[in-house]
């Protein structure tokens, strides 16, 4: 159990063991709100409990004044990441390769593997997931992709909508069989690669930024999308991050109850301008 108390707000979530909020109740109203549907009757049961238990914290008491919400500054073209394409931050990088085609044509004859290489299978990946994740602006979704983040690294594609904010991490890996643990992902039985801790840990950050400018909380799930696999298989106690082949992401379409209208305007709004994740 976690207390949030911002903006004039007073919560207390209900966390998973690796800190995923699955529901939260409002101290002053009893107020219950669940947010991944299997845990419900446990959201339900242990925020009640936890409310009844310090029967003040539900009585009416005089708000705090709020804190003052950074603003950011009025957005530029050049501040607008939602003119990104899927992959923009690899076509960057490859436009600046340098690598000759001849260069590139002897390394894959050698199977020799290249920078060159895996920045364009990763685009590729980034392409046809990007593409997906489109499709779903019918639904009430707004997608961006390739946000870029202050250590040179960036979020693949970050999906809003009515069922709250995903980042989404895109792997590319062609004709392999993927295995999916609790903390780490093999790709055709090999080394362990820290593909799901990673992925938390970006979706925590993602929230971080949100909630810093949007002055409410924002639920933020990490998802892994394989692209081009033969075959995939994840672990059942794996609950902690969303897994999906490329043409599964259609599975987000449905979701809602996370965030209304008017907050899934104003966090796309923040996610959009570059500046806000400058120093994330």
């Amino acid at each position: 159990m976690t207390r949030w108390k911002r903006y004039g707000q007073d919560r207390l979530y209900a966390n998973l063991p690796d800190g995923t909020a699955v529901g939260w109740a409002d101290v002053r109203t009893g107020d219950i709100t669940v947010l991944v549907a299997e845990y419900r009757d446990n959201v339900i049961a242990v925020l009640t409990h936890h409310l009844r238990s310090n029967s003040q914290s539900v009585m009416p008491q005089r708000a705090p004044e709020p804190e003052a919400r950074p603003i950011l500054p009025p957005m530029t073209l050049a501040d607008d990441l939602s003119t990104n394409r899927p992959g923009e931050s690899l076509r960057d990088l490859l436009d600046k390769s340098g690598v000759g085609l001849i260069e590139r044509v002897v390394s894959q004859l050698l199977r020799r593997p290249t920078g060159w290489e895996s920045w364009r299978k990763g685009l590729e990946g980034e392409r046809k997931v990007g593409a997906e994740l489109n499709r779903l602006a019918r639904h009430g979704w707004r997608v961006l992709h390739s946000i870029p983040l202050a250590d040179k690294v960036d979020v693949d594609h970050l999906l809003v909508g009515p069922g709250g904010v995903f980042s989404i991490n895109t792997k590319h890996h062609h004709k392999k069989s993927v295995w999916v643990g609790d903390d780490s992902v093999k790709v055709n039985r090999g080394k362990p690669e820290p593909y799901a801790r990673k992925s938390r840990a970006e979706a925590k950050r993602v929230a971080r930024v949100l909630e810093h400018y949007c002055g409410f909380p924002v639920p933020v799930e990490p998802v892994l999308v394989f692209v081009g696999v033969t075959d995939l298989k994840v672990v059942a106690t794996q609950l902690s991050v969303r897994v999906y082949q490329e043409r599964q992401v259609a599975a987000l379409a449905p979701l809602s109850g996370v965030l209304t209208a008017e907050q899934v305007e104003q966090v796309y709004s923040v996610a959009r301008h570059r500046q806000a994740w400058s120093q994330a």
